[in-house]
C-alpha cells in the first residue's frame, strides 16, 4: 500500500512539474513522506526527474532564459545545495520531516498571501536562490524557494519553465552522481523502473496541461495543494512525539 501511495504521488507531482516548470520532487515527498523515509524517496525521485526533465529541456531549449540560469540561478544554487549535501548527516533524522513540512507551509502561504508581489531585490534574490541550494541539498526540492525568488520577475511562462526544467536537469544529474558514488543508489534501480510509468503518464499530462489552460490559474492551486500536504506531513511527524 505504502508504494501505490507513492506512486499517485509521483504521477500528480510530476505532471504538476510538466506543467509549471517546478513541484514534482517536493510533492511528491510531501505524499511519500507520510508513508516512507524521505532519504530512501530522493534516492527514486532524484532519477525520475532526470527522466523527465532531460527530454523536456531538449525539446523546448530555444526557451531558456541563459543568462538567468547561467549567472544567477546555477551559481549560488549549486554552492547552496553543496551545503546542504555537507551538512545534512548533522539534521537529526526525527526531525527532517518536520523541518521539510515547515518549509513547505512556510512557502505555500507567503505565495498564496503574496501572489502578485514585486520582484525581489537582487541581493534577497541571490540569498533565496542560495536557500534554495540548500534545501535542494537536504531534500532534493529546491523548487519552492527558486520559484519564490524568480516568480516575480516578469516572464513568459514558457521561458519559466524551460529555464527550471533545466536547473533540474543540471543538479539532480550531479546528486544522481553523488547518491551513486557515496549513497548506495544502484541498489535501488527495481523500486525506480516501477515507477517509470507512472514519470510517463505525469509528464504528458502535465505538457497538455501547460499547453491548455493558463499557468496563471494552476499556481494558487499548486500553493493549496502544497500547503495541505505540508499539514498533514506537520501533523504526522509532531504525533510521533505524543
Amino acid at each position: 500500500m505504502s508504494f501505490v501511495i507513492v506512486a499517485i504521488g509521483v504521477f500528480i507531482a510530476f505532471a504538476v512539474e510538466a506543467m509549471t516548470g517546478f513541484g514534482s520532487i517536493v510533492i511528491a515527498l510531501s505524499i511519500g513522506a507520510l508513508v516512507m523515509d524521505i532519504t530512501q524517496l530522493m534516492q527514486w525521485l532524484v532519477p525520475l526527474n532526470i527522466m523527465m526533465t532531460g527530454p523536456l529541456v531538449y525539446q523546448h531549449r530555444h526557451h531558456i532564459d541563459h543568462d538567468l540560469l547561467f549567472k544567477q540561478i546555477l551559481p549560488f544554487m549549486g554552492t547552496g545545495t553543496l551545503t546542504g549535501l555537507l551538512v545534512i548527516d548533522y539534521i537529526p533524522a526525527e526531525y527532517s520531516k518536520g523541518l521539510f513540512a515547515l518549509i513547505i507551509c512556510w512557502f505555500a502561504i507567503r505565495s498564496l498571501a503574496q501572489l502578485n508581489a514585486p520582484a525581489h531585490n537582487h541581493l534577497a534574490r541571490r540569498s533565496l536562490i542560495f536557500s534554495a541550494g540548500i534545501t535542494h541539498g537536504l531534500f532534493a526540492s529546491g523548487g519552492p524557494l527558486l520559484v519564490y525568488a524568480c516568480a516575480r520577475t516578469p516572464m513568459a511562462k514558457e521561458r519559466f519553465r524551460a529555464t527550471l526544467l533545466s536547473v533540474w536537469l543540471t543538479l539532480n544529474t550531479g546528486l544522481c552522481v553523488w547518491f551513486l558514488l557515496f549513497e548506495g543508489l544502484a541498489s535501488q534501480t527495481k523500486s525506480i523502473m516501477w515507477l517509470v510509468p507512472c514519470v510517463i503518464a505525469g509528464a504528458f499530462l502535465g505538457n497538455a496541461w501547460h499547453k491548455k489552460v493558463s499557468q496563471a490559474f494552476f499556481s494558487p492551486l499548486v500553493f493549496v495543494m502544497l500547503l495541505l500536504v505540508g499539514v498533514l506531513l506537520l501533523v504526522k511527524t509532531l504525533s510521533q512525539f505524543l
